[in-house]
């Protein structure tokens, strides 16, 4: 098992001007691992952030989307992979941090925790390619390629409960933010 903040680490490693949409604890993560006025956090939408992250990937097909999505937040939205596999954007990459549980309220198990293969499901919804991580070494020395690939791709990286980041409010809704998330994507247009 890996830590979820070890594996975004590593993936901020090799983010560039990507858009990464964030779900949840991750999106708590991710804005202090590396912050960037393409951050977009999926708050408040719980199990949308693999369809907020479609929706830009079509609208923006010349910028690389990256979605940073939890089990129980995509068990939420499930068909979402059906749909993202019909839509086939090459520029999208679906990350799923899978830890067995709605981390985001308490901790609770998700059903078929730890059974539930969810590579599985994303290649039979007919993601073209698909993988699962359980060794920060082996993600780490596969990331790289992965990142190249055309998408969609789904990347599940099985981490452990995470310790909470502190959570900044103010930082994850504030309008400050959303205005400049905007502006940069009016500049990409």
């Amino acid at each position: 098992m890996m830590k979820r903040d070890e594996c975004l680490k590593v993936l901020a490693q090799y983010h560039t001007d990507q858009i990464v949409v964030a779900a949840y604890q991750a999106a708590q993560e991710w804005l202090v691992i590396k912050p960037n006025v393409l951050n977009y956090t999926a708050i408040g939408a719980m199990g949308q952030a693999s369809s907020h992250g479609l929706g830009f990937a079509l609208g923006l097909p010349n910028k690389r989307v990256l979605v940073l999505d939890g089990d129980g937040s995509l068990l939420m939205n499930l068909g979402s992979l059906v749909t993202i596999a019909n839509e086939a954007p090459k520029n999208f990459i679906h990350f799923l941090c899978e830890n067995g549980s709605y981390e985001a309220n308490g901790g609770h198990p998700i059903p078929g925790a730890g059974v539930v293969s969810f590579a599985d499901i994303a290649k039979a919804a007919g993601y073209p390619r698909s993988y699962e991580f359980s060794d920060l070494e082996v993600f780490e020395s596969e990331i790289g390629r992965i990142l190249q690939e055309e998408g969609p791709v789904f990347v599940d990286l099985k981490v452990e409960q995470g310790e909470q980041y502190p959570v900044d409010y103010d930082n994850l809704h504030s309008a400050e933010r959303r205005r400049a998330f905007k502006e940069a994507l009016d500049a990409i247009r």
